[in-house]
């Protein structure tokens, strides 16, 4: 055995195949959910209203409402509604996309320096098992928040239906849960473990103030973004942890062919 594969089974001999290309793509999945804060930017550029919008106390919705008008005590009028409405179904897709390709076993590893498998068994069976269901949950709970955004984009505020509501309130929840989830389980793996546990935290307390007033705050569109920007950022930190450890495993495997070739 050489030196370059002794290295390598010290770093990439795990279940699964961190390096394989499904799991590349499902980071790129979750990474796409950023292309969000561009278009609300733009969205937010092209607003037509009465008065200019403010993140601060403008409802995100607001910016995909359809029609131009009073709703809800409210005057809005987003002439960019379907970009900000694609963005939302995109989101959703990025989502549900990084949750089926990132396997729970893939989730379990891959922020941390691995775990040796010896004839197909992996040492610390139980730990190993209790990982695996953690990020299955998260995963499942992510899945579900991408449903959630999709649901949003496809039924605007202004359409009468309640299932507009229902949408943003399963992204907001099980998003922050899925967040909380993944940051305890890497927590001590990687530092954007914090980060990722700090994003489900900010989100939770949130939507916990949100439930409690019922939105009647002084800023309402800065307390739905407390709700809402820590899932996106949470979840891209998340693909990110991934496609780096892919990309590290990928330029073992190469180093190695290259001292064995």
């Amino acid at each position: 055995m050489t030196a370059g594969t002794t290295e390598l089974s010290a770093g990439a001999l795990y279940y699964p195949d961190v390096a394989a290309t499904r799991f590349y793509v499902g980071a790129l999945a979750k990474l796409s959910v950023l292309q969000y804060f561009v278009a609300e930017s733009a969205v937010i550029g092209a607003w037509a209203g009465a008065e200019p919008y403010s993140r601060r106390t403008g409802y995100i919705s607001d910016l995909g409402a359809v029609s131009c008008g009073e709703f809800d005590g409210r005057d809005v009028c987003s002439p960019a509604h379907l970009l900000m409405n694609a963005s939302f179904v995109i989101q959703g897709f990025g989502m549900i996309v990084g949750a089926l390709l990132l396997g729970s076993a893939l989730m379990c590893c891959a922020a941390r320096a691995g775990v040796p498998v010896r004839q197909g068994r992996m040492p610390g069976r139980g730990r190993w098992g209790a990982g695996v269901a953690a990020a299955g949950t998260a995963r499942l709970l992510t899945g579900a928040a991408g449903a959630g955004t999709i649901l949003v984009g496809l039924v605007p505020e202004d359409t009468g239906s309640g299932w507009h509501v229902a949408g943003a309130l399963m992204y907001f929840a099980t998003g922050a849960l899925a967040l909380l989830v993944l940051g305890w389980l890497w927590l001590r793996q990687t530092p954007l473990g914090w980060v990722i546990l700090a994003c489900g935290v900010v989100s939770s307390a949130a939507l916990i103030a949100a439930g409690l007033t019922g939105m009647h705050v002084p800023e309402p569109g800065t307390l739905e973004r407390l709700m809402g920007y820590p899932i996106t950022a949470g979840v891209a930190a998340a693909g990110l942890v991934v496609a780096q450890r892919v990309q590290h495993e990928r330029a073992l495997r190469k180093q190695a062919r290259a001292q064995t070739g």
